[in-house]
């Protein structure tokens, strides 16, 4: 074998990971210079009053510096969330108040336990509604009304009722993720039971196979790359249901009792760190959802 032959792997490894990342970076760098330019703009006009009432004038060079460095910015430059993200990960004990860790553990146990009752309750209520002709009629248009309700109406209500039965903590939390979660599920696990045709179920119906049997064998494996879609978008709705849950109740613990905290106190960075967290939380547990999907997929032979 040539060493042309034995490179050209490598350089077609190369190749991809450059065409695959070139445009992520490009669009990041352009979002970046944005953002920059949005503070220096955003924080300028405090600059200039503080410059005014000590009479200086500000270079060029010394105005932008000013607008990058300062402690309560109205929009925080990316350098500035990205030393909040790493104080409140790695500058502060795990066990601490004030590390994105602890509060971030504190919000993903009610968005997990709370996706965990909106999924069972999505997919019981789907295999009722493709099942039950009156279940269909009457379940699946107040499960459309419920999401027209506001969450930010509905989260004071149950912390308030909970609150009343002297139930508090995660409960109440999770409550709130479930009703933000069970309806992409019931409406996707609804979409993937019926997506077997009639030719298909009378097969089935040839072969003498019961209700069940139709259900285990067709309807639900046919219903697997619906459901895992569905599943990906209810546990970051899960995850805004939790956030927004801790506003209300003044919580003193979470990401959204950081951000509150911080909006209480003026802290833009903090509410900038605590929101970035969320996000690579969020995005965490999609990419765990996508994972588990692509081994049951593989696994039941519907995926490469």
């Amino acid at each position: 074998m040539t060493e042309a032959a034995s490179a050209a792997p490598g350089r077609r490894l190369w190749d991809g990971l450059q065409a695959r990342a070139l445009p992520v970076l490009t669009v990041l760098l352009a979002i970046v210079a944005i953002w920059y330019l949005g503070a220096i703009w955003m924080n300028g006009q405090w600059v200039r009053d503080q410059a005014a009432r000590a009479d200086t004038v500000l270079t060029t060079a010394e105005f932008i510096r000013q607008t990058l460095a300062l402690d309560r910015p109205v929009l925080p430059a990316p350098h500035q969330v990205a030393a909040g993200l790493w104080e409140g990960i790695a500058g502060q004990r795990i066990t601490s108040r004030r590390s994105l860790v602890w509060h971030g553990w504190v919000t993903l146990s009610a968005t997990l336990a709370g996706f965990g009752i909106g999924t069972l309750a999505g997919i019981l209520l789907a295999v009722g509604i493709v099942h039950n002709r009156a279940m269909d009629q009457s379940v699946m248009p107040w499960a459309v009304a419920s999401q027209t309700v506001p969450i930010l109406a509905i989260a004071p209500m149950v912390i308030v009722v909970f609150a009343s039965a002297g139930i508090t903590g995660l409960l109440p939390k999770a409550i709130i993720a479930a009703w933000l979660s069970f309806f992409p599920v019931l409406v996707g696990m609804v979409k993937g039971l019926r997506t077997p045709d009639a030719m298909q179920l009378d097969l089935m119906r040839s072969w003498s196979a019961s209700r069940a049997q139709q259900f285990w064998r067709l309807r639900l494996p046919s219903s697997m790359p619906y459901l895992f879609a569905s599943l990906k978008v209810a546990i970051a709705a899960a995850l805004v249901g939790t956030i927004v849950g801790e506003l209300p109740a003044g919580a003193t613990a979470g990401l959204g009792a950081r951000l509150l905290s911080g909006s209480y106190y003026g802290q833009t960075v903090q509410i900038w760190s605590a929101l970035f967290a969320a996000a690579a939380l969020a995005a965490a547990l999609v990419m765990l959802i996508g994972a588990i999907e692509t081994l049951v997929l593989k696994r039941m032979g519907l995926a490469r």
